[in-house]
């Protein structure tokens, strides 16, 4: 009785862990109030690994150019909620950014799994846009060093991308917030609110 009682236990157990999961994937908290725009943007950046990079592009005279890019946005602990990007230079966005830095990225909520059956495109599934400059870093500085350790620790496979392909370390120096999480418009939300919230429990848990 007592084996089975522990069964049963571990089940339930097992279970309610998994509710906090997407494919296999433990999330590091739940969602935050919709109407808390700081915390959800936070949440969204910090959850998400990959979204859509898009730059100025100077081989089709200054169009924009959209191309999926993994980031990280800090280390477990410490969510910075400025994304980092391990870049080579012989794809466009690097060459782009290096000629004209203007930026943005787009993140949706889709990938994480927490949108029930909302279709990506409905504000019931929050999306979110940051647009700035991209940003080069100096290749010895602190913040490189950093910006590496966040992005290797959530992407383990770039240690082992090809040295000749000369990858370097960008950021998203972000000027403007546009973020839709339910129906109504865009969450007002400034670029100084969403860098100062402490998101710390947010921080991807490897």
């Amino acid at each position: 009785m007592e084996s089975k009682g522990f069964f049963y236990s571990f089940v339930v157990l097992f279970f309610l862990g998994f509710q906090g999961c997407v494919d296999g994937r433990l999330l590091a908290d739940s969602k935050p109030d919709r109407d808390a725009a700081a915390a959800y943007a936070r949440w969204l950046v910090s959850q998400n690994s990959w979204g859509i990079l898009n730059t100025i592009s100077i081989e089709l005279e200054g169009s924009p150019f959209g191309n999926v890019v993994s980031f990280s946005d800090g280390v477990p602990g410490k969510s910075t909620g400025v994304p980092y990007f391990y870049l080579t230079t012989l794809d466009p966005t690097a060459r782009n950014a290096l000629k004209d830095q203007r930026s943005s990225l787009t993140i949706s909520e889709y990938p994480l799994g927490t949108c029930g059956n909302a279709d990506p495109e409905s504000p019931a599934c929050a999306k979110i846009t940051l647009t700035g400059k991209l940003v080069l870093l100096e290749a010895n500085s602190k913040e490189a060093e950093f910006a590496q350790t966040a992005l290797f620790t959530k992407h383990p496979e770039m240690k082992g991308w090809p040295k000749g392909h000369d990858f370097r370390i960008f950021k998203l120096v972000i000027e403007d917030i546009f973020m839709i999480n339910w129906f109504g418009g865009p969450k007002p939300l400034t670029v100084d609110q969403y860098l100062k919230y402490q998101t710390n429990k947010f921080a991807i848990d490897k």
